[in-house]
């Protein structure tokens, strides 16, 4: 007598991807960057007064030569002078010293003077020709983002990226700035207009979901 069989196949069916209630994906990457060659000894630490006539030749050859600033006239050891005068909690002036020179700095400062910003800061590195390339951009930027991510009162960060600038915009995608919008022929300098690139850095467990952000959060 035929005898019937039952067979049972179990399917797994994977559950849906979940709808991220952010507008955006976490933006904060692990800022640790990896050494390169020729930058063994290299020391990154805070300025002091004995850096600001280095770091007033970086900026001002920065000033006379590219469109990593829209100053058009060099501004000197002045300059240098009023940021370490107001480096405190989330205002910070480091450099990069190479066998006994200053070839970098990087500094954090508020991002508007208006009180509402206080806690959003801007970003910059500034390096000599010879530091470009070597990653010691890189390694000052690990401190610099370091000490912002331990600080409570830090809450964002913002960097201006005068385009084209391949290399900048890769690095800040490393550190996990995201491009947040750009600002075209906003600049005019060594003959030509230059659009800006904004990218903005912010921490995962700050990220607030885009219905409270919009007013209708959680009632």
């Amino acid at each position: 007598m035929p005898v019937a069989v039952l067979v049972v196949v179990l399917v797994t069916v994977p559950a849906p991807t979940a709808v991220s209630p952010f507008l955006h994906g976490p933006s904060v990457a692990d800022v640790r960057m990896p050494s390169r060659p020729g930058t063994d000894g290299l020391l990154v630490r805070d300025a002091g007064e004995h850096d600001i006539a280095a770091m007033a030749a970086i900026y001002d050859d920065a000033v006379r030569t590219s469109v990593a600033t829209f100053d058009l006239e060099a501004r000197g050891a002045a300059y240098l002078t009023g940021k370490l005068a107001h480096v405190g909690s989330g205002n910070h002036l480091l450099v990069a010293e190479l066998a006994g020179d200053v070839v970098g700095y990087a500094l954090s400062a508020p991002f508007r003077e208006r009180p509402a910003y206080r806690a959003t800061k801007e970003v910059s590195v500034y390096l000599t020709a010879r530091a470009r390339g070597r990653g010691i951009g890189g390694r000052l930027y690990e401190e610099l983002l370091g000490r912002l991510d331990a600080d409570p009162a830090v809450h964002t960060q913002m960097a201006v990226i005068a385009l084209p600038n391949d290399a900048s915009e890769a690095l800040h995608r490393r550190l996990g700035f995201e491009r947040v919008g750009v600002l075209r022929e906003v600049g005019h300098k060594l003959g030509r207009y230059v659009d800006t690139a904004w990218w903005q850095r912010l921490p995962v467990a700050h990220v607030q979901p885009a219905a409270e952000r919009r007013g209708g959060g959680p009632r």
